[in-house]
């Protein structure tokens, strides 16, 4: 299971928040994926891509609420928590680099932190997604504002590479994506 953290609605779409929602629907769209499924507060796919059965699921909650529809349609499908890759945002990372981890907290962000309490464990990989950092007390006004012109090349680079690391996850597994999609130290 694949799923993309976002806020739902037109006013959100292509914020840095939103970042999430954006892959799964550029991964859907270049797969020729349909997300016509609504259930479990979720909007989503059920597909094989690469020979791996897979779920695409955009949580219809709010952010700071994607446990709910997260653990709805874990139970549902029966999914493992360790077959679970959450893409979000993440301001501690520059904008237009990623990182893919095994694991990991909250680390602040309010949908990690939804989706750790509804499926009481955070051991689930998570793609990391950078939208670069703000000044202190505009954290909320830069993830919920659209990235620059001049960031877009950036950013468009971030989502290729994000879609190749996933690919290579289906494929060949956690390890071999991280060796992917990291950068080496």
């Amino acid at each position: 299971m694949i799923v993309g953290l976002g806020n739902p609605g037109p006013e959100y779409r292509g914020t840095r928040h939103n970042v999430g929602f954006e892959l799964i629907d550029k991964l859907a769209e270049n797969h020729r994926i349909k997300l016509d499924q609504r259930k479990y507060q979720a909007q989503y796919a059920v597909t094989t891509l690469f020979d791996t059965p897979l779920l695409l699921v955009k949580p219809m909650t709010f952010m700071n609420r994607s446990g709910h529809a997260v653990a709805s349609i874990k139970a549902a499908f029966n999914i493992p928590v360790g077959r679970i890759l959450v893409v979000a945002d993440e301001m501690d990372l520059p904008t237009g680099k990623l990182r893919l981890k095994a694991k990991g907290g909250p680390a602040g962000h309010n949908g990690h932190r939804s989706i750790i309490q509804s499926l009481e464990s955070s051991d689930y990989p998570r793609l990391r997604l950078g939208v670069g950092r703000t000044e202190p007390g505009q954290s909320v006004d830069h993830v919920l504002g659209p990235f620059r012109p001049d960031e877009r090349p950036d950013v468009e680079s971030m989502l290729k590479r994000a879609q190749e690391g996933i690919c290579c996850l289906l494929e060949e597994g956690l390890e071999k994506a991280m060796s992917l999609v990291n950068p080496s130290a």
